[in-house]
């Protein structure tokens, strides 16, 4: 709970700072506002996305593919887990907030191979980039039945953003924890 609040905080603020730099559709094709973003909470999520993947990929990727059965301690999830993981989460909650059936994940097993848990994410990114495309705040309000939970469609955004930070923190550790630098870290170059 404390992870959505700190999630929404941060979308309103990065909102306030994108006036004007939405996505297609929102605002002139030069990017100069003549107004108020028509959908700033989608238009924040799509300008996310293409931040979060790169982080979070790049994690994957940093991860020698023997060590994705790495576990911190017996009772948490294996790296190779939080790769599946990652690649439901985002083909499942952005086909709710989209409204669009979900790619087939169920043959994922957190013991397949780096290549294809690799595979099985960036697809994951490449679906949320195309089914957000389109979605417009006006539908946010509408109820959805998340599995656990039902809402509003706002809570499917909130979700997948929260998602994100916390995937990435997750991932961050287990790599320093095998004495990898996580790419956020790694020396601009």
């Amino acid at each position: 709970m404390k992870k959505m609040v700190l999630g929404f905080v941060f979308v309103l603020g990065f909102v306030s700072g994108v006036r004007g730099q939405g996505a297609a559709g929102d605002t002139p094709a030069s990017g100069q506002s003549t107004g108020p973003v028509q959908n700033p909470v989608m238009t924040v999520v799509r300008l996310m996305l293409p931040r979060q993947e790169k982080s979070i990929i790049g994690a994957i990727e940093a991860m020698p593919a023997d060590k994705f059965g790495y576990k911190p301690t017996p009772d948490q999830i294996s790296f190779g887990h939080l790769a599946m993981h990652i690649a439901q989460s985002n083909n499942g909650l952005c086909a709710k907030i989209a409204d669009v059936p979900a790619p087939k994940t169920d043959e994922l097993k957190e013991t397949d191979s780096k290549d294809v848990l690799l595979a099985a994410a960036k697809a994951s990114f490449a679906f949320c980039s195309t089914a957000l495309a389109n979605v417009g705040d006006s539908k946010l309000g509408d109820n959805v039945d998340f599995g656990r939970v039902q809402g509003p469609r706002a809570l499917g955004v909130f979700f997948l953003a929260g998602g994100w930070s916390d995937h990435y923190g997750a991932a961050a550790m287990y790599l320093r924890l095998n004495g990898i630098l996580p790419p956020t870290a790694q020396p601009k170059k």
